[in-house]
């Protein structure tokens, strides 16, 4: 009995110590740090404009477009183009509270290392659904996003091949009136939001955990169609390479958001919380 409870413990501890030397294992070539690594962080500039266009009693066309700008050692924030985003999506609408898209993306990715000899600009694609929920909590709104995003992305280098990852994200946000009992034309508004990316495909080797995003938004309505919004995010996640290396980045968020409508007055549902 003492023999076996023996080879059962030395079973044990041989595991425990094969699981530690997995995790410790080369990632593309490096190996795991002893504690967790942030990198220094970056600060960059997001230009985003979000569409919901509403084509019948149920659909709506979503066109969005982004700028987004990351600084080089000469200027911050807004110093080069990183990326371009064209994404565009079918959207249903099921009732007042919920809605779901599913659509494409074509994102234009630039080569932002100053030192590289490699490739300045290549494409990356995605497919996307998404379902959010809105719920009325008093004067404010609250909204709960899932999206997915099936993802093809390809290095800088000469002939690199596509590597394919899944994301999977889930955002919070609320919208607090604060000149206002409701949220209407000419009021201002604070936006707090949280969203958690995570990523999953063979590439990717123990970064499950792409971004942690916190953002804090001040907004105005202008019209019904119209809102204008800008705010700051702080956010950090693994990095593709080595799990145990954290990227880091300040930005600064400007938004507009226009859902124009041209149906009949009488085709007309009423108003939806779809605007974000």
């Amino acid at each position: 009995m003492r023999n076996t409870f023996s080879s059962i413990f030395t079973a044990f501890l041989l595991g425990v110590i094969a699981c530690n030397l997995a995790i410790a294992q080369d990632i593309d070539g490096e190996f795991l740090p002893a504690e967790s690594k942030f990198k220094d962080p970056k600060t960059r500039v997001w230009l985003n404009t979000y569409g919901n266009i509403r084509i019948s009693k149920r659909l709506f066309w979503v066109a969005q477009t982004h700028f987004r700008f990351e600084e080089t050692d000469a200027t911050p924030f807004i110093g080069q183009v990183g990326q371009i985003y064209n994404r565009h999506a079918l959207g249903y609408i099921y009732n007042k509270k919920i809605n779901a898209a599913l659509g494409g993306v074509m994102r234009i990715n630039f080569n932002t290392d100053e030192n590289s000899t490699d490739r300045n600009v290549v494409p990356e694609f995605r497919i996307w659904h998404q379902y959010q929920f809105a719920m009325p909590v008093y004067s404010a709104m609250v909204y709960h996003r899932i999206r997915i995003e099936h993802r093809w992305t390809q290095g800088f280098e000469e002939n690199s091949e596509y590597i394919f990852r899944n994301r999977w994200r889930y955002m919070f946000r609320a919208k607090i009136p604060l000149n206002n009992d409701e949220l209407a034309p000419k009021t201002l508004y604070v936006s707090p939001e949280t969203e958690l990316i995570m990523q999953s495909g063979k590439a990717v080797v123990g970064s499950v955990m792409e971004d942690l995003r916190l953002t804090t938004t001040l907004g105005y309505i202008l019209t019904p169609r119209l809102t204008i919004a800008a705010g700051a995010m702080y956010s950090q996640g693994q990095t593709l390479e080595n799990a145990g290396e954290f990227k880091q980045n300040w930005t600064i968020r400007c938004h507009v958001y226009f859902s124009p409508d041209f149906r009949k007055v009488k085709n007309k549902l009423p108003s939806i919380h779809l605007n974000d």
